[in-house]
């Protein structure tokens, strides 16, 4: 069956060697050979068949190691490398996703009209948290108004430092930090972004999430009794929702990178041995990326 990757991360070679020289340092994470070496990576794609991509930079994002105009400067280099793989392979690339300054909102909302209108991407991807602050914060809402009249999706990327995990230790250990606090990370952004009123203010946005949804799909069961327990104590919250907490959690979208369930290790052979219908397999496997991103069938 024909596959789409929507989530493929990818590291355009002007935008890492910008990213060395901005830092003053190189990031081992970004010397996989597959990140920027096309030829490594179309080797591996070519294992799976019908199989293609869209494409999302990765690594240290430009607001966290650049001052505004630096960090605008950063993401045009990502933005052109990327729109450049894509039109160079479009039989490996269906799309590709901007990266925007999350420093400068008045660059980003530039940055995001260029990238989607003269660059032909198919979207943005923030990294959450955004320098320390919430998805949820006023000053990104207009960012979330304007993908929303492009209709194009926002990919939600986790990000979390080596920091402690208790106040007696100085890092965090075993990895704590990435194989528990990335998913974590995008719990938090989801569940702030479902309390934000963003899903009603602008109806037609799109969220893609990291990692199958996170902690979202395993325990809401969990979310709907603790929210109706709080309501049944008189809690309140600072936006009055139209629907069920649960139904905003259920706008999101979700890839199913959490590297292997239902039976195999394989992102793929999981899908396959799901006990669904192959329509709602082939919806997941291609058809609601070729629907969100205005793809030809």
């Amino acid at each position: 069956m024909k596959q789409i990757d929507i989530f493929s991360h990818f590291m355009p070679p002007r935008y890492k060697e910008a990213l060395y020289k901005q830092t003053g340092r190189r990031f081992q994470m970004l010397e996989i050979p597959t990140l920027f070496t096309l030829e490594e990576r179309f080797r591996t794609m070519d294992k799976f068949g019908d199989y293609r991509q869209v494409i999302t930079p990765i690594g240290p994002v430009p607001e966290s190691v650049a001052n505004p105009q630096e960090a605008a400067e950063l993401c045009r280099i990502a933005n052109e490398g990327t729109a450049e793989a894509v039109a160079k392979h479009p039989d490996r690339f269906v799309g590709g996703v901007a990266i925007l300054p999350m420093n400068n909102m008045d660059e980003a909302l530039k940055e995001a009209d260029r990238a989607i209108k003269d660059l032909k991407l198919k979207g943005i991807i923030i990294h959450t948290p955004i320098n320390g602050q919430p998805m949820d914060m006023p000053q990104f809402m207009p960012l979330y108004e304007k993908l929303a009249q492009h209709d194009l999706p926002i990919w939600i990327h986790p990000r979390r430092e080596q920091t402690p995990d208790y106040t007696n230790e100085h890092t965090s250990k075993y990895w704590i930090w990435c194989v528990f606090g990335w998913p974590y990370e995008t719990t938090l952004a989801m569940t702030r972004l479902a309390f934000s009123g963003v899903f009603d203010r602008f109806p037609n946005i799109k969220f893609i999430t990291h990692h199958c949804g996170a902690f979202v799909p395993y325990m809401s069961g969990r979310i709907e009794y603790v929210y109706q327990l709080a309501g049944s104590f008189g809690k309140q919250f600072d936006y009055q929702m139209k629907e069920p907490i649960i139904e905003y959690f259920r706008k999101f979208y979700n890839d199913t990178a959490i590297h292997g369930s239902t039976s195999g290790k394989d992102t793929i052979q999981s899908i396959e041995r799901m006990a669904i219908s192959q329509a709602d397999k082939e919806k997941i496997f291609y058809k609601n990326a070729q629907k969100m991103l205005h793809l030809s069938p």
